[in-house]
């Protein structure tokens, strides 16, 4: 993972609704769920709920597959482990099983 990918990643999440959304998102692995959905469990407006799944979208952290009328997003679980491997490894000189807990 390049750090321009990372900085985006975490730049996402860097928004207390957007980190709620991933969360929420994670929750509801593998099926996922609907952006109108998504809205009504956090009560955020629907069009500032689009532009938050936007953001998170062009992070690379969720994918959106339409089926009928419905938009249903899921979480990206590789992408957020790439980021996640990404801040570690270089920890512990290379070595993280040696990392203090």
């Amino acid at each position: 993972m390049e750090s321009d990918q990372a900085i985006a990643a975490l730049g996402a999440l860097a928004q207390n609704t957007r980190l709620d959304v991933f969360r929420r998102l994670v929750k509801h692995e593998p099926g996922g769920i609907a952006a109108g959905e998504l809205a009504r469990l956090l009560d955020v407006p629907q069009n500032t709920m689009s532009s938050h799944l936007a953001i998170l979208s062009r992070a690379g952290l969720v994918t959106a597959e339409r089926q009928s009328r419905s938009i249903i997003y899921r979480a990206d679980l590789k992408a957020f482990q790439a980021v996640a491997l990404f801040l570690l490894q270089d920890c512990c000189g290379g070595k993280p099983k040696s990392a203090r807990r």
